[in-house]
């Protein structure tokens, strides 16, 4: 084994970094009247995909966002060895019926919203390792179905609090594949390291305020992952959460700044930003489709365009169900730190 990819307490750095072959976004309606949806691939108006349930829906959604990210990658379904991916849904059913046409092999992950970070970190492992040419990470999120598992019957109108998040219905899809030193490959966006997570819980009960539940395993994972790797804030042009909020961000800003890092000139959410201030989300977006498109729309717009260098891409998750929740018990976090990084060579 060569431990010399182990990093610090808890991180990898890569030798031979994979880098992004190619990658896709499809976003619902709400999602493209937002600030960033011309970064967005596809656009599907019908909510519900042309699909009977909304939990087929959100299938759908995965399965055209894979396609996508393949032919982007300028491969065939045949060339992925393997997909990684995982939803909010019971026994990840998005993913499982979304992808099964695609005839993969497939590792189902779960992380709650900071499923796309781990669906990449652990993509990123199998390609560097060896293990495959091309893996496929991808995951999704959409309203109506985190809304009917987590929260309450859309018929029902509750009213919704300041604190409270809104599920972003859209899929993001990333071919990663093996880095040979090729030199095609050196000016694409690689992924230098991985810091991974652990659950970290503050107690709190509250499943309206998830950003204040995240918010302190985002912490832990960020300055973690300056200690592993010795950088300082300053070394990444944006370092960027999946969907703490309005709320969860300034949290994560205290709590990081206790720990002696200042990271409030380079930081931004997705879940504050995917949405306009008109668009009445309350605290923000959230759900694993929210880091995932903005991943996959502007979070790589701007380092193919060569404006960000090194960005650290943290989705974060709050891991409840619906049995913890009704036993009453709190709402633990997690999230997973991923260095994106472009480099002209």
């Amino acid at each position: 084994m060569e431990k010399y990819k182990m990093l610090g307490k808890q991180s990898i750095k890569f030798k031979n970094p994979p880098y992004i072959m190619g990658c896709a976004s499809v976003v619902g309606e709400k999602e493209a009247e937002g600030p960033y949806g011309q970064y967005f691939e596809k656009l599907e108006m019908d909510p519900k995909a042309g699909e009977d349930t909304w939990e087929e829906a959100e299938g759908k959604f995965q399965e055209k966002a894979a396609e996508l990210a393949i032919k982007n990658a300028g491969c065939k379904v045949t060339d992925i060895r393997y997909i990684v991916a995982g939803d909010l849904l019971g026994q990840l059913m998005a993913s499982s019926f979304g992808l099964m046409k695609l005839d993969r092999p497939l590792f189902g992950v779960y992380g709650a919203c900071s499923t796309m970070g781990e669906s990449l970190a652990v993509a990123s492992m199998i390609a560097e390792g060896g293990f495959a040419d091309r893996v496929l990470a991808i995951t999704s999120s959409h309203f109506a179905s985190a809304e009917r598992q987590f929260r309450f019957p859309l018929a029902y109108a509750n009213q919704r609090k300041k604190s409270a998040t809104w599920t972003v219905t859209g899929s993001g899809a990333v071919v990663v594949a093996c880095a040979e030193g090729k030199k095609e490959e050196k000016s694409k966006v690689h992924i230098e390291g991985i810091t991974t997570g652990k659950v970290t819980d503050y107690g709190v009960k509250d499943s309206m305020n998830m950003g204040a539940c995240m918010a302190p395993a985002a912490a832990e994972v960020i300055v973690q992952n300056f200690i592993d790797f010795g950088y300082e804030p300053e070394m990444y042009d944006k370092i960027i959460t999946g969907d703490l909020g309005l709320v969860g961000k300034d949290i994560l800003i205290d709590i990081v700044h206790e720990r002696g890092y200042d990271i409030s000139g380079n930081y931004m959410d997705c879940g504050i930003e995917i949405y306009g201030s008109d668009q009445n989300v309350q605290s923000g977006g959230s759900g694993c489709g929210c880091s995932a498109v903005m991943l996959t729309g502007f979070i790589m717009h701007k380092l193919r365009a060569g404006e960000w260098k090194r960005v650290l891409f943290v989705p974060t998750g709050a891991l409840l169900s619906q049995v913890s929740f009704n036993e009453g018990n709190s709402v633990p976090g997690i999230a997973h730190a991923v260095i994106l990084r472009k480099e002209d060579l």
